[in-house]
């Protein structure tokens, strides 16, 4: 299936479902992937399909920002968001939290009125550098996508064998609220194993974790693009709604949906 790696270090601004107007950053390889997961649903692809490659340095980052930022102005474009995304996790840079503070103070000069967000699988937050970065921006955008390791291991495939849920849920927590938590709902099958995280049993446990962790807000979604295997379904609006609905009528925990 077709997948989409990020070229530039800096891309768009795209039209985000999720987040409206946002100018994307890419710390990872330009024509590689790296991520401590490997998401079924990953536009990205798999990480077998993409080797690696040399990671963008903080100056080089800082300068790229500044210039598209400049030109933005120039250009008189709204945005709403600068968010860290590309090709894989954004938290392994290794001058992530570096990057984070340069790119907050430009932020301020250029667009004060733009949130800088973090799309994150939260693998990395027992780094104490990481943990300081995330709380720094105003949307730490964080992972959940199932409240039972057997679920993320079929679906998000962590790459640490020692990797669970409650060690994530627990590290979540420690933000105190000041995060956001993603997940995506899907169903299908792969290499003779099948998962569907919309079930009675899998929502309630969600919902229950969800309750414990108490975000912000909670963003859920389906499959937009093509993924890089097939036989996952798109679950529609209507039963997205459904479990927004839930969440919402059970820990009034404010919700969005993105079909």
């Amino acid at each position: 299936m077709a997948t989409i790696l990020f070229e530039e270090i800096i891309f768009g601004p795209i039209k985000s479902r999720r987040l409206g107007t946002s100018l994307g950053v890419n710390l990872l390889p330009l024509h590689g992937k790296l991520c401590s997961f490997d998401c079924l649903y990953c536009e990205c692809g798999l990480n077998a399909q993409h080797k690696s490659g040399r990671l963008p340095k903080a100056d080089e980052v800082k300068q790229a920002l500044e210039e598209k930022l400049i030109q933005l102005q120039a250009e008189d474009v709204k945005l709403d968001v600068i968010t860290f995304a590309g090709n894989g996790e954004p938290t392994l840079h290794p001058d992530f939290e570096r990057i984070i503070d340069d790119t907050i103070a430009l932020r301020n000069h250029y667009f004060p009125k733009a949130k800088v967000c973090v799309l994150s699988n939260a693998t990395q937050l027992d780094k104490p550098s990481i943990f300081s970065a995330l709380l720094k921006v105003e949307n730490p955008i964080l992972k959940l996508d199932s409240a039972f390791d057997e679920t993320v291991r079929m679906l998000d495939r962590p790459n640490s064998p020692s990797y669970s849920i409650r060690k994530q849920v627990e590290k979540m927590k420690t933000f105190k609220g000041k995060l956001i938590i993603q997940t995506l709902f899907t169903r299908g099958k792969f290499e003779g194993q099948t998962f569907d995280n919309t079930t009675e049993k899998e929502v309630t446990a969600w919902i229950e974790l969800i309750r414990e962790i108490a975000p912000e807000s909670v963003m859920i979604y389906a499959i937009d693009r093509e993924t890089p295997v097939a036989g996952l379904e798109k679950i529609t609006i209507k039963e997205l709604k459904e479990i927004a609905k839930r969440l919402k009528d059970e820990t009034d925990i404010p919700v969005s949906v993105a079909g």
